[in-house]
């Protein structure tokens, strides 16, 4: 064998392992992957793979849509606060994040006299659970800023995890889906195409190094009269370098040192035919691969165009919106909601959460919301001054000697079917109480008191509106301050009657110079509604206070049917920020 075959060299080309999920139970508290950096490696291929970057900010856009909402916040607008004040908008933007981009997602609550005050997002890739008890109950969870590089002599903290039945302190509220074979932590819904989202990040490497080097070596320069020291070969290769290297430059030079001409290196190339076609399959069934993994209905909902043709019909992209929507959104929505329902019942809470979903098929009627703010400037508060004005001289404080409140109705659309299910109660209590024919009972007015009554009174009961909630905020309009400040009840007629003023010229419906109070409030946007309360006249002889209060909330609708009084149109005590078209009337 000649001596030249001494001088050939096997390169040992790397191979690929595909990075394994295991959860390692072999210190105080569960390792996460192989080498305890599962969390750093899905953050990595997030930032690398251009498909995968782009899916997983689409989603959490859907996911979070619009932010937490209350279907009920207008009759519970404290506990709507609350749930304002313990969950930031940006706190559950980046809780949201963290579910979808690293399957897992962390909370740190903070509890103090007794009440959850905050609910915060906390880095889930800091975090590690301890070991499960005997009950399969992880009590603690470990924190360190850098895992790969933890071990028992770094002493992580330990953070009590949250339980309905702690105490004032902090807590991790730990929250994942479900996926079998897994306890401590839960895979990303997309595990099966991380494999892809390497692809993608090693053909990027790959087209940019190539593009770095000059694509490949493009010239070979010989030095043929004998070989320089060391030191000096390395001055020459550096100079050539910076003259000629570089991809603006498109070439990388090969340097030979020879003896002579005859010694002179010879360079051979192996062709890859058809290398451009390669890698186009390779990078568009990456892509694929990478949309399935994600589960994509269409990757135009999430600003991915591909060839499918899809989003060219609207039909079909409003379909795969819904279908899209409801197996994948909402799931993850879900899981969410759950965090948010156990911190609310921690505080007797009972709002109904849900995120406000972003629609991008309403186009028409959010443009149709942008007109009507153009031509309909919001009121002023000096046209609604004579109004609140007239209300306050109208309005009653009233006679706790006299009168007992008994109820106290926050009244939403939809609520026990009829809005106004409770007047009808009324009529119906009264024809319980008395003897007297049907005409008799039906009487409305106070007898022998026929100043300030109202069509809905009876001659037990008084029904009078409060202009709620009775709080307002530094930018509510003067009409809205006027009346909470006033704390003053008002009848039905009264607040219809405030409506006939001139108020809010030319934003009436048919673009009359008058609007109605009554549904409308402060006008367009107003976060104030009326709220109905009942009183029952003391020493009544009838039925007593606490008796009346216990058959009115007792009653239920069914028991109701022979009442003949009217009921108010829904729009009464629904604020006009949650109308249709935040409350603006669209002009003829």
């Amino acid at each position: 064998m000649p001596d030249n075959f001494s001088n050939i060299v096997a390169v040992a080309l790397s191979d690929y392992t595909t990075p394994k999920v295991v959860e390692d139970k072999n210190k105080g508290w569960v390792n996460y992957g192989a080498d305890n950096d599962y969390f750093q490696y899905l953050i990595d291929n997030y930032n690398n793979s251009p498909t995968n970057n782009a899916i997983i900010n689409g989603m959490i856009e859907l996911i979070y849509g619009g932010g937490l909402d209350g279907k009920n916040k207008a009759r519970k607008p404290d506990e709507y606060a609350m749930l304002k004040n313990i969950f930031s908008d940006e706190d559950v933007r980046r809780i949201v994040t963290d579910l979808k981009l690293m399957g897992n997602a962390a909370s740190i609550i903070t509890v103090k006299e007794g009440k959850v005050k905050k609910a915060e997002h906390w880095p889930v890739e800091t975090l590690r659970a301890e070991i499960a008890d005997d009950n399969g109950d992880i009590n603690h969870y470990y924190y360190h800023p850098d895992w790969c590089n933890a071990d028992l002599n770094s002493n992580p903290e330990k953070i009590k995890a949250f339980r309905p039945d702690v105490g004032d302190g902090q807590y991790i509220s730990y929250i994942k889906p479900y996926r079998s074979g897994f306890f401590y932590y839960s895979p990303v819904d997309y595990q099966g195409c991380l494999p892809y989202c390497e692809v993608e990040t090693e053909v990027a490497n790959y087209h940019i190094n190539n593009i770095i080097n000059g694509f490949a070596p493009s010239i070979l320069i010989n030095f043929n009269d004998g070989k320089p020291e060391a030191k000096v070969q390395r001055e020459i290769e550096q100079k050539i370098k910076s003259k000629w290297g570089g991809s603006s430059n498109a070439g990388k030079a090969i340097i030979a040192f020879n003896n002579d001409k005859e010694q002179a290196a010879t360079l051979e190339s192996i062709p890859v035919s058809d290398a451009h076609s390669q890698y186009q399959f390779i990078a568009d069934e990456s892509m694929k691969k990478i949309m399935v993994g994600h589960r994509v209905t269409s990757p135009m909902l999430l600003g991915v165009k591909d060839n499918t043709g899809l989003g060219n019909n609207a039909d079909e992209l409003k379909t795969a919106s819904m279908l899209f929507e409801a197996t994948v959104i909402n799931p993850f929505r879900l899981i969410v909601l759950k965090l948010v329902d156990q911190v609310l019942a921690f505080n007797d809470s009972s709002l109904d959460v849900y995120f406000k979903s972003l629609d991008p098929f309403k186009e028409e009627s959010r443009t149709e919301e942008t007109q009507l703010s153009a031509q309909m400037p919001e009121a002023t508060d000096d046209q609604l001054d004579d109004a609140a004005n007239m209300l306050i001289e109208s309005g009653e404080e009233i006679d706790e000697d006299e009168w007992e409140e008994v109820l106290v109705k926050d009244l939403i659309e939809g609520e026990d079917g009829d809005e106004d299910e409770f007047l009808k109660n009324l009529n119906d209590l009264q024809s319980k109480l008395t003897d007297l024919s049907w005409a008799e009972r039906l009487a409305r007015v106070v007898s022998g008191k026929p100043a300030k009554t109202s069509e809905q009174d009876t001659s037990l009961f008084k029904v009078r509106y409060a202009y709620a909630p009775r709080t307002t905020q530094s930018n509510s309009r003067d009409f809205c301050k006027k009346m909470v400040g006033a704390k003053r009840v008002y009848r039905k007629e009264d607040i219809e009657d405030a409506g006939s003023l001139a108020v809010n010229p030319g934003l009436g419906k048919g673009g009359a110079d008058t609007y109605s109070i009554w549904l409308y409030k402060g006008g367009a946007r107003c976060h104030h509604f009326w709220q109905r309360l009942v009183y029952i006249r003391k020493n009544n002889k009838k039925i007593s206070v606490n008796e009346a209060r216990r058959m009115i909330n007792a009653l239920e609708p069914s028991e109701r049917k022979d009442a003949r009084m009217e009921t108010n149109d829904k729009r009464v005590a629904t604020r006009p920020i949650d109308m249709p078209n935040e409350g603006f009337v669209k002009k003829r």
